[in-house]
């Protein structure tokens, strides 16, 4: 009986916690989401949908800007996670490279604009800690992790999309 009554407790224990973290978020992070979403969205609105659409056609039509100017801008400006959104104004065949690429760059950009990925703010805290106990000055990792974080989204967004449109040639998926 004893056991039945700890699994029991352990059982609810499990939900009470979800529900912890649950009010955590409701607290924290989505209200900061739904207002950086609606100021984008104003935003857009303001200067206008087209206006912005021709903006990311001109960020996003050559293979290269598209994995680096385009996530750059995306992770400086709207920060980890919102960043993702500026998928929106791609077509559909290139949203899976965005979202490899922007989710990659979201520590190497830390170590020069912290606030992009506040989250991440510990790994560079950790590392910047050792190279500062070395002697070592931290402006020139930063702009390593920086400049060796773009050529990395580079490379993985070109072979994301690369692999996206096989597959979707391979399934009969349209890409045009």
């Amino acid at each position: 009986m004893d056991l039945l009554a700890h699994l029991a407790t352990g059982f609810i224990a499990l939900f009470q916690k979800g529900g912890t973290v649950f009010a955590g978020l409701v607290t924290g992070i989505i209200p900061t989401l739904v207002v950086l979403i609606t100021a984008v969205n104003s935003l857009i609105g303001l200067v206008g949908e087209e206006k912005v659409n021709n903006i990311a056609k001109m960020c996003t039509g050559n293979i290269i800007l598209r994995y680096t100017i385009f996530p750059v801008i995306a992770v400086f400006f709207l920060t980890n996670p919102i960043c993702y959104s500026f998928g929106r104004f791609l077509p559909e065949k290139y949203k899976p490279a965005f979202q490899d690429a922007s989710i990659s760059f979201v520590h190497p950009i830390t170590g020069l604009f912290p606030h992009a990925n506040s989250a991440e703010l510990f790994v560079w805290m950790g590392i910047s800690q050792g190279i500062t106990t070395l002697g070592l000055p931290l402006g020139e990792l930063a702009v390593r992790y920086f400049i060796t974080g773009v050529i990395v989204i580079l490379m993985r967004g070109i072979i994301t999309e690369k692999a996206t449109l096989y597959m979707f040639r391979k399934n009969g998926i349209s890409v045009d």
